[in-house]
């Protein structure tokens, strides 16, 4: 599937909009619309709001789809398009399936045309933030109050696993919706590890003894996608998470002085630190893209490898045949972790926007609304071995390992998931992570410099004016 390089990597949010128009920064981030579900977009179509129509889709309205064309191909979009034309046959859908979302739709974004909804995500991306800012985004909430597709005595919002709603959520206002829910751990071959009779550590200390048992069996313990070190990121801020709690998570994101130099973060550096130290990551791991770091742990010459849920997806055709994947949650640092062991870094991607100043933005919450019902989102899991951010939408399928394995951790976590949204909100801090981190597995720098540097980036911020800030 996508590398977590595509789904969150961002470039800097002063350079997003305007980048392909010289000098079109400034223009594009004034003129804010007006309020209301459709933007303020006066053109725009609306029709009768029914029982069967509670958004007010007019029938006859072209409705133009653009969807990044990524690991997870658009096969599903298009069956979506194809429940938008059931209830609409009057209505033409002009579907574009792309990889370069950016690069395609900032010049239209600069130009008030946009199409009437995006999936925005893969490398290069719009960035959220700056299109927030710049008022291009339609308010949800009308979609999110509208009678779900599948029972319509529940809104949509209801319909929704935990945080998804959050995770689009700006100065109060819902103006992303994300479709697949993405959890971050640690993936092996269970046949491997039954194999050699290996228990899948929970514990930071136990990682450590069994890097040393595959070690002398030949393997090299763990590698990971060097050229994206931000792969390696997940587990140390998932350790960091459960060492620290929901209130080190909040000083991050929150910018609050000194909070990358919190004991559990320079833990959590250390940890990666030992890694790399005691030689458990394979010799040539920094120079390594994501598909090859992946082909080499499915090829059998590395035990370990950290990914999000979209790994068994990305893999197709690739992993040899009874390999059976399977994820496990980071281990604990130690015996006083705040979050239980098996807490999960889980949040919802794949994030689909409505343009205020679409065509038919009223259409555009109508195929939200299509796609987020259980009907499309378990289409979705079944072509892609992957958790729709729809409640309920893997019941009754036949999961593969993966994503059984996915599922079954979601469920052993609970209430006790987390997630991280200084990525989204600062692009510069979340390269400025990165780039350390992939130096920390260098070992170029000492985890006491990566904290240092990170702290210095994220202090910059802060103090940087022009940045809007967010709070959690």
């Amino acid at each position: 599937m996508i590398p977590s390089s595509q789904l969150r990597r961002y470039p800097t949010r002063r350079a997003v909009l305007g980048a392909a128009v010289a000098g079109a920064a400034l223009p594009v981030l004034g003129g804010c619309v007006t309020e209301g579900g459709d933007g303020g977009n006066a053109a725009a179509e609306s029709g009768a709001k029914t029982t069967e129509n509670p958004l007010g889709v007019p029938d006859k309205t072209p409705l133009e789809v653009v969807i990044f064309k990524g690991g997870y191909g658009d096969e599903y979009a298009v069956n979506a398009e194809a429940l938008y034309k059931q209830r609409y046959p009057g209505a033409t859908v002009d579907h574009k399936g792309i990889q370069k979302v950016g690069e395609a739709l900032q010049p239209r974004f600069v130009a008030d045309t946009p199409p009437d909804v995006v999936d925005n995500t893969g490398a290069g991306r719009l960035d959220l933030a700056t299109l927030v800012g710049a008022g291009k985004l339609t308010d949800l909430a009308d979609l999110l109050d509208a009678p779900s597709l599948d029972d319509p005595a529940k809104k949509v919002r209801d319909t929704l696993l935990p945080g998804v709603v959050d995770d689009g959520t700006f100065d109060g206002k819902t103006q992303a919706l994300n479709f697949t829910y993405t959890v971050w751990g640690l993936w092996y071959s269970k046949p491997l590890f039954d194999k050699h009779g290996w228990t899948f550590p929970t514990t930071w200390d136990a990682m450590l003894a069994l890097c040393e048992q595959i070690k002398k069996a030949g393997l090299a313990p763990w590698t990971y996608q060097g050229k994206y070190p931000e792969y390696l990121n997940d587990p140390l801020l998932a350790m960091a998470a459960k060492a620290g709690g929901p209130d080190l998570v909040k000083a991050v994101d929150n910018l609050e002085p000194g909070a990358w130099k919190q004991a559990p973060l320079v833990d959590a550096a250390t940890a990666i630190a030992e890694l790399a130290g005691k030689g458990y990551i394979l010799s040539g791991s920094a120079a390594l893209s994501h598909t090859e770091a992946q082909a080499a742990w499915s090829q059998g010459q590395v035990a370990i490898i950290p990914c999000g849920s979209w790994l068994e997806a990305e893999q197709k055709g690739v992993t040899p045949g009874g390999f059976d994947m399977v994820m496990a949650p980071a281990p604990a640092l130690g015996g006083s972790d705040k979050l239980p062991q098996t807490a999960l870094q889980a949040a919802s991607s794949e994030s689909f926007i409505v343009p205020a100043k679409a065509k038919n933005p009223r259409g555009g919450l109508e195929f939200l609304r299509i796609l987020f019902s259980t009907t499309a989102a378990k289409r979705f899991a079944e072509l892609n071995s992957t958790m729709p951010s729809v409640a309920g939408a893997l019941e009754g399928l036949t999961l593969t390992s993966g994503l059984g394995s996915v599922k079954a951790a979601v469920d052993a976590a609970g209430s006790n998931t987390f997630t991280y949204r200084f990525r989204t909100w600062y692009a510069p801090l979340g390269k400025a992570v990165d780039d350390a981190t992939g130096e920390l597995a260098s070992k170029r720098i000492t985890p006491a410099d990566w904290a240092n540097r990170v702290q210095k980036a994220a202090d910059a911020v802060a103090a940087d004016s022009a940045v809007k800030k967010f709070q959690r």
